[in-house]
Order: structure tokens, then C-alpha cells, then sequence
């Protein structure tokens, strides 16, 4: 399996995952220039906007660990973009950033793992 094919596989682990907690999937691997998140949900009224990170072990560290502040700030503009070809207005929605790290078989659920990375959060 490539990189890409061991990504798909995880994320869709982590969806399968985040739809037993009751989530709502609303797209994976959503896609814009610069801006990326691998799923798009909704747990009950608020957007979620998940980064999913896998690693075989530790020894290449925890998969947490790899949600750097770029990557962060990918998210942020996958949420941007999201929002704008969706027409929800900013003040009026409400979104969150969460982070699942898998290591093996064990998965990590981090819920507004961080904030908006590109500026201030109003």
C-alpha cells in the first residue's frame, strides 16, 4: 500500500469512528488551493473540521505530534473555503478544529485540538 492508500484507509477508520460518536459526515478529503481537511463534520449544530494523523508505531512518534501550525493553517482555510462555497456566515456558525491520531490500533480524539491559524478568532 502507498502512502495515499494507507491515508484513505485511516481516514476512513476515523470516520467510521467519529459516526458511531453521532457525527454527521459531511464530505472527506475536502479540497481547496492551499487548503485541506481530511473530513468535514457536523456534531450537532457545530462544523468540525477534523485533521486525521496515522502512525504504524512509535517510532516514528505520536501521530498527534504531526499536526504541525502549517498543517494547521490548511485546516483553517479548508474551513474558510468551506464556509464560503457553503454561504454560512462566520458569525453566524459555529466550527471547531479537532485532530484524531491512530498508532496502531489505538485512536486519539482530540476535540478543538486548536484555534483558527491564520488570524484572530472572533
Amino acid at each position: 500500500m502507498n502512502t495515499r492508500e494507507i491515508g484513505t484507509k485511516y481516514e476512513s477508520v476515523a470516520a467510521e469512528y467519529l459516526e458511531k460518536k453521532g457525527y454527521v459526515i459531511l464530505e472527506r478529503n475536502f479540497r481547496g488551493r492551499a487548503a485541506e481537511a481530511d473530513i468535514v463534520a457536523k456534531d450537532g449544530d457545530t462544523y468540525v473540521f477534523v485533521e486525521v494523523k496515522y502512525r504504524e508505531s512509535a517510532a516514528s512518534g505520536h501521530p498527534l505530534e504531526a499536526v504541525t501550525y502549517a498543517k494547521q493553517k490548511k485546516v483553517s482555510a479548508a474551513a474558510v473555503y468551506y464556509m464560503s462555497i457553503h454561504k454560512l456566515a462566520p458569525d453566524a456558525t459555529s466550527i471547531r478544529f479537532d485532530v484524531i491520531g491512530i498508532k496502531g490500533e489505538e485512536i486519539t480524539h482530540i476535540e478543538n485540538a486548536f484555534y483558527y491559524a491564520h488570524a484572530r478568532v472572533r
